[in-house]
Formats: structure tokens, C-alpha cells, sequence
């Protein structure tokens, strides 16, 4: 197994406590609503806290059905989460799973600057190249930018 690592930064006009909303707690409500057009429902066993998983069910004509991420952690003072893509989505057979450390931080202009820190693990001696994993992130935005327009447009959501 090889473990690749890379780090992603992307800017949003919406306020950081609100982001780390809509990606953590209020995701089950949030990214069906924000995102028809690629996420049926999402299902959290028990409280979505360190372990919990997560299955988020993609609507018919996406790429991949579901997947499965597995709760890091959430730390609601730094707007900071980790989860782990444990199955389905994007990982084939050629990764075992992929870990992701976020963090939301403010901007002078009362938006959000996101970096991400992933974390990729090849199956045996697969490797990953910077074009799949730019590949991948491109595919995520199918999610993120609907829920980034629909608090936009709902300044009530998420706060």
C-alpha cells in the first residue's frame, strides 16, 4: 500500500461557521436539498460524531451509486472536520480509502477560505497521479458549489 498526500485550498464567499455546517451537522438535511441533481439522502448511524458513519446515496445517472465515510472528528470552535471515504464513490480498486482534514477559515471580506488536506491509499502498488487526484476534487464540486449557491441564497440556512 502507498499512501499519497495533498493539499487543496479553495475560497467561498459564505461565512466559515456556516460552511462547517452545512459539510457536518446539518449535512443530511442540507446537501439533498442543496443538491438534487446529484445527492438522494444521506444516512448517519446514530449522532454523527468520531466513528459514526455516513452513507451518502447518490440519485440515479451519477457515476457511482454511494458511498461510505467514516466520522474523524468535528472540532465546532475551529470549524475544522476529518472523515475518511471508506467505501464506494470514487475509490475502485485502486484505493483503499481516502482521508480528508478540513478546515474553514474566515476572510477579510466575511467569506471562507477551505483547505484540505487528503490523504490517499493505494491498493498494493497502485499509484495515484496528480491528474486523478485533481480529477476527483473537480468531481466533489458536483456537491460543494450547489451547497455553497444554496446558502447564498438562503442567508437563514446554517447559522
Amino acid at each position: 500500500m502507498g499512501v499519497f498526500s495533498y493539499d487543496y485550498e479553495t475560497t467561498s464567499p459564505v461565512a466559515p461557521a456556516r460552511l462547517f455546517k452545512a459539510f457536518t451537522v446539518e449535512a443530511p438535511k442540507v446537501w439533498p436539498t442543496a443538491a438534487p441533481n446529484a445527492v438522494k439522502s444521506i444516512e448517519v448511524e446514530a449522532n454523527p460524531s468520531s466513528g459514526s458513519i455516513v452513507k451518502i446515496n447518490f440519485v440515479e445517472g451519477f457515476p457511482f451509486q454511494y458511498m461510505k465515510h467514516q466520522i474523524g472528528g468535528h472540532d465546532e470552535n475551529n470549524f475544522s472536520y476529518s472523515y475518511s471515504l471508506i467505501e464506494g464513490g470514487p475509490l475502485g480498486d485502486k484505493l483503499e480509502k481516502i482521508s480528508y482534514e478540513n478546515k474553514f477559515e474566515a476572510t477579510a471580506g466575511g467569506g471562507s477560505i477551505c483547505k484540505s488536506s487528503m490523504k490517499f491509499y493505494t491498493v498494493g502498488d497502485n499509484v495515484i497521479t496528480e491528474d486523478e487526484i485533481k480529477a476527483r476534487i473537480k468531481g466533489s464540486e458536483t456537491v460543494y458549489k450547489p451547497i455553497e449557491a444554496y446558502l447564498l441564497a438562503n442567508p437563514e440556512a446554517c447559522n
